[in-house]
């Protein structure tokens, strides 16, 4: 009965340290860690916006690319591959 009385207004040291960590991290104001992460981030995510609609502005704006013409050579190569002979064997 008595050991529980003494201990009675004492709190356990795991909540003790809590309220301390608490009462520092108002005193010290911003963690420094965390503004690099928070600057990092904002402009990670900055770029890839901007790198978005970039694109999707040149995808309405620039004309189509055009495709590069096919050789004689590959073409005939292809209709043999298909079993079509080519004209003029």
């Amino acid at each position: 009965m008595e050991y529980e009385d003494e201990f009675a207004h004492h709190s356990t040291p795991s909540f003790d340290r809590a309220e301390n960590v608490i009462k520092d991290a108002e005193v010290k104001g911003f963690n420094p860690g965390l503004i690099v992460l928070l600057l990092v981030g904002g402009l990670l995510l900055a770029f890839l916006v901007g790198n978005y609609l970039l694109y999707m502005y040149a995808q309405k704006t620039l004309p189509q690319r055009k495709k590069k013409p096919v050789s004689k050579k590959k073409m005939k190569k292809e209709r043999l591959k298909q079993g079509v002979s080519a004209p003029g064997e």
